[in-house]
């Protein structure tokens, strides 16, 4: 894809992610849906549908990918918008940059289905395919060998932040055991009314403002949940951030949510949670979805592909095979 640097281009598309104070939740959702949507998968990417905990979720699996490895992807769009449609495109090129598959599961939104719904589907989606993972390399492990253990990986952006965080605090430590790393794109971290994003009058970058936060926030949730840490995660206590997943936070320099993804990187290191804030200079909210306008979108997703790939070489020995041979655990249900 040839790729025509044009800033102002990406942030306008960008600003599509985000629930402006003037949108209405159906126009927000259609015109998010209308301008990420694709045709065409790239790089020849297959998409199945398949139901995990009742949840339809899209699977996208590159040519080439391990077949224990597998990302649950948790798209953002400010608590009440985003679907499988407006992510494929950027899940796919995770897909094919982390040699994976990805699944995206089409979760219930606010306002119709407030805090804690689409927590509620993320582990019932989880728990289902976690335990499809255990059976499918159980299957693929040769009689008398070693058991080769399912890697999965959690991802979310802005927004679905808390949501992937709420997803691990409300794990035993059996499932806790099996996630290998978190990644999270510009996240959402503090939505509590303590918060500067959320009390100051006028605060904004080039796509994001307090006033977006507030107007999202108020959608989601009752302003006494809002200092919750599985709406809030940088108000974890040290319970909930026991045997927290290695986590990779990527951002732009221009993001008003930059502070708090510095606090939140600076707890989870000191309760002993390896965190990499990885922050690009002169990018903005979500720079990795403006992948037609920016050539740092592409880097930025060689960066996240070697991150994956490169923590999990010298652990148990994994297959790379082609077009799925786990296809039996995949079929749409009819």
């Amino acid at each position: 894809m040839e790729i025509v640097y044009d800033r102002k281009a990406a942030i306008k598309k960008l600003k599509l992610l985000t629930f402006g104070p003037k949108a209405n939740v159906d126009s927000f959702r259609a015109k998010l849906d209308e301008n990420y949507k694709t045709t065409f998968l790239p790089n020849g990417v297959e998409r199945t549908e398949y139901k995990y905990g009742n949840i339809e979720c899209d699977v996208l699996a590159p040519e080439i990918y391990s077949s224990n490895r597998v990302m649950l992807y948790i798209h953002g769009g400010s608590f009440v918008g985003g679907s499988r449609v407006a992510y494929r495109s950027f899940c796919s090129s995770l897909a094919t940059k982390c040699y994976c598959r990805v699944v995206v599961p089409e979760y219930r939104l606010a306002p119709s289905f407030p805090y804690p719904a689409a927590n509620e589907d993320i582990q019932g989606v989880f728990k289902a395919l976690f335990t499809e993972e255990q059976i499918a390399c159980s299957l693929n492990t040769e009689k008398g060998a070693r058991p080769v253990l399912p890697e999965i990986i959690i991802a979310a952006d802005s927004s679905a932040a808390s949501i992937a965080c709420s997803l691990i605090f409300n794990l035993t430590e059996r499932y806790r055991n099996c996630i290998k790393q978190m990644i999270l794109f510009s996240p959402w971290l503090d939505v509590s009314q303590n918060s500067k994003l959320i009390t100051t009058k006028k605060i904004t970058d080039e796509v994001m403002s307090g006033e977006i936060l507030r107007k999202s926030i108020s959608l989601y949730t009752v302003e006494e949940n809002t200092a919750l840490p599985f709406v809030s995660p940088v108000l974890a206590s040290n319970d909930d951030l026991k045997n927290f997943p290695k986590t990779y936070i990527q951002m732009g320099e221009k993001e008003i949510l930059l502070e708090e993804a510095k606090n939140f990187a600076k707890i989870l290191n000191d309760s002993g949670t390896e965190c990499e804030l990885d922050v690009w200079p002169n990018m903005m909210f979500m720079f990795q979805m403006a992948d037609e306008y920016l050539h740092e979108s592409h880097l930025a997703l060689d960066r996240i592909g070697k991150i994956v790939t490169e923590y999990t070489a010298g652990q148990e020995a994994v297959e790379i095979e082609n077009k799925p041979k786990l296809e039996h655990s995949l079929k749409s249900e009819a």
